[in-house]
């Protein structure tokens, strides 16, 4: 070795007094890296390292690469005890040159502190020139320089060895030196070196890797407990490997107690299906299962999913479970189960109307059973909503069925639902009926005149004993429901008929509302005219400021068949042709339009008190002085008539109508 030490000082002699000559016996890395040297003005007979950072900037220095440092002080210390004793230090530094830990046999440690070989030390080319640490991080590349061919005297009774340290990323992040005497230089030296390297750099993308995994696992815990759904997997051997506290909740039992456990005895599932779906030889969705868990029996809707590994076998089952409460819940908000309209919502000051609303408040704060009267169009939907919402089930469903609307074979499926299997095109896992559907809140039977006389025992039954029973099915399901019944027939009536179960009647008729026809209201009608006008035109975006005069007495003569409804249909069609500010005759429906003949109203139509009088002997005359009728089309009470006629000095014999129409 000292043959070759001898040809190198002469060859640094030569380079560094200017002369190329003698220089080929240089490796090329050693040559260029020389070169770099003179080009960057370094001192080559510099003995020691200048540039040293303080001990508050090393601590930076180090917090800085605390990371992948920590990885690398166990190899250090490992690489050490190898050399023990042998004359080597063992380095790090990081990307910048900069040494962070030197650890090694003390007089060795000490020797090489002379030339600065110390922790905070930069040993970067342009600071310390050709050295196996900053010629490594220029080079990018593990490499051994010996004695004399470091460029600065102060290294070269050294040899070192050092290769580059990257990041998962493959980013240059510092490196690994083993110094000792030139004597000692060996190939073997710079192989340790490398396999410390690589053991770094395999520890921190083990590191990252088990970081990204528990970030994972966390983050896919989060996600399940953030589900409100409960779910559970399986393995291949079909034990526990997740749940999360939804599931444990269901199945009345704790996660640390489930996993691991065969899912067989945390679901305490019976029979076929429980045991396909269990073994994954069928997947299911939404279905209706039974649980038994430690506080009894529980109704689950249950959807299973195969786990499949690479070669497409099930190795085994994800399960999604849900209470059947939760089911109808989600259901009911999707089907609009909503009741939308309140007491505010009822417009009107006639005295009866206001009656029957004080009677509905009453009702609201009970749970009987009401049954709302009247005409078609009155507004029994919306009282039945109002008395939904002012009552303890507000906050619960509001399911309503029209009784007459469906067909006869259909209503006891909608009513009370079905089993997978009971008629033909039942739908795969069953379905709800409207009773499941507004279970804890109410249910609105409109029409319940109409309903099939088969029905009604069981709609009794269900009363009696807030139960059903799904079609085609034995299980017993308890509905929580406050039932209110609307109906636009004479019920005591149709019970005389034979129409009508007389013990349903009964059991419906606890509180009976009724709701008088909008002809019997004709102090409110200005009133919801207006009302209309204002809530339709804000929706609609049209704006009537006025309602010509001629309107008034042509809307409160129309004797309102189809009222309130029809009302706010009319103001509706209104709204569309009215072009202008104001609401005219002419946008009136063409029956509204025909009272105006029967009034034979003036062109003004004013309400002088001589064209008054004028029209009630006319109609005396044409009705043969029948006050009902000429009540009637005038649109006022025969009270009113009354007070009228006296007013203007009218009365009635009707011997005399029939003597002169003789």
């Amino acid at each position: 070795m000292v043959p070759v030490q001898e040809e190198l000082r002469a060859a640094w002699h030569a380079f560094v007094a200017g002369n190329e000559d003698g220089l080929q016996m240089l490796r090329p890395v050693v040559r260029e890296s020389w070169e770099r040297c003179r080009r960057a003005g370094v001192n080559p007979y510099q003995k020691v390292v200048l540039t040293v950072l303080d001990p508050e900037a090393l601590a930076a220095r180090r917090e800085k690469n605390r990371e992948w440092l920590e990885i690398a002080r166990p190899v250090m210390e490992t690489l050490y005890r190898f050399v023990a004793g042998s004359g080597f230090v063992v380095a790090v530094a990081d990307c910048e040159g900069y040494l962070l830990e030197v650890i090694g046999d003390p007089e060795v440690v000490q020797a090489i502190a002379k030339g600065n070989f110390v922790p905070g030390a930069n040993w970067s080319e342009p600071s310390a020139g050709t050295n196996s640490v900053g010629t490594a991080l220029i080079m990018n590349q593990p490499l051994q320089i010996f004695s004399y061919e470091h460029y600065c005297i102060c290294s070269h009774r050294w040899t070192c060895s050092a290769a580059p340290i990257h990041d998962p990323d493959g980013n240059l992040i510092g490196v690994l030196d083993m110094t000792g005497s030139f004597e000692k230089v060996h190939p073997h030296t710079l192989g340790m070196v490398v396999a410390g390297a690589d053991a770094i750099e395999r520890q921190m993308a083990m590191k990252r890797a088990w970081r990204e995994r528990d970030l994972a696992n966390r983050v896919r815990e989060a996600l399940m407990e953030s589900i409100s759904e409960g779910i559970l997997a399986t393995d291949c051997n079909r034990r526990v490997i997740h749940m999360n506290q939804e599931a444990a909740r269901l199945l009345g039992t704790k996660k640390e107690k489930a996993v691991g456990v065969d899912v067989w005895k945390v679901l305490g599932g019976e029979g076929a299906d429980w045991e396909s779906i269990v073994s994954g030889q069928k997947f299911i969705t939404d279905r209706e299962l039974d649980v038994t868990t430690p506080f009894g029996t529980v109704k689950l809707t249950v959807t299973s999913r195969p786990i499949r590994g690479n070669d497409g076998q099930c190795e085994g089952i994800v399960m999604i479970l849900n209470e059947i409460t939760r089911a109808r819940k989600l259901t009911q908000r999707m089907s609009g189960a909503v009741a939308r309209l309140t007491f505010d919502d009822m417009v009107g000051e006639d005295h009866k109307f206001r009656e029957s609303l004080r009677l509905a408040r009453a009702a609201a704060s009970s749970d009987s059973t009401v049954l709302l009267l009247g005409e078609s169009g009155t507004g029994k939907d919306i009282l039945a909503q109002a008395i939904h919402n002012a009552s303890q089930r507000a906050k619960g469903p509001f399911v309503a069925i029209n009784c007459g609307a469906i067909p006869r074979d259909l209503i006891g499926s909608e009513l009370f639902g079905y089993t997978e299997g009971a008629f033909t095109g039942a739908r795969k896992g069953g379905s709800p009926g409207k009773f499941e559907l507004a279970d804890g809140g109410t249910i609105f039977l409109d029409e319940i005149g109409d309903m099939p006389l088969e029905l009604q025992t069981t709609l009794l039954r269900v009363l009696e004993q807030k139960a059903i029973t799904r079609i085609g099915g034995s299980t017993v399901l308890p509905v929580n429901v406050r039932v209110i019944a609307a109906t636009n027939r004479d019920l005591a009536a149709e019970v005389e008929r034979g129409n009508f179960r007389r013990d349903l009647y009964y059991r419906l008729n606890v509180v009976t509302i009724r709701l008088i026809p909008l002809r019997e209201r004709q102090g409110d009608i200005e009133l919801l005219l207006w009302h209309f006008l204002e809530r339709l035109g804000k929706r609609m975006g049209k704006h009537v400021l006025s309602v010509d005069e001629r309107v008034w007495p042509l809307v409160k003569a129309y004797p309102w068949p189809g009222n309130v409804r029809e009302l706010q249909n009319v103001v509706e069609r209104a709204l569309h042709l009215a072009g202008g500010l104001t609401l005219r005759p002419e946008h009136l429906p063409e029956e509204i339009r025909r009272v105006q003949d029967n009034l034979q109203a003036r062109k003004d139509l004013l309400p002088v008190p001589d064209y008054e009088k004028q029209v009630i002997l006319k109609l005396l005359e044409e009705n043969k002085g029948n006050l009902s009728r000429v009540a009637n089309q005038l649109g006022i009470a025969r009270t009113t008539l009354y007070r009228r006629m006296a007013k203007y000095g009218l009365r009635c014999d009707r011997d005399q109508y029939n003597r002169t129409n003789q």
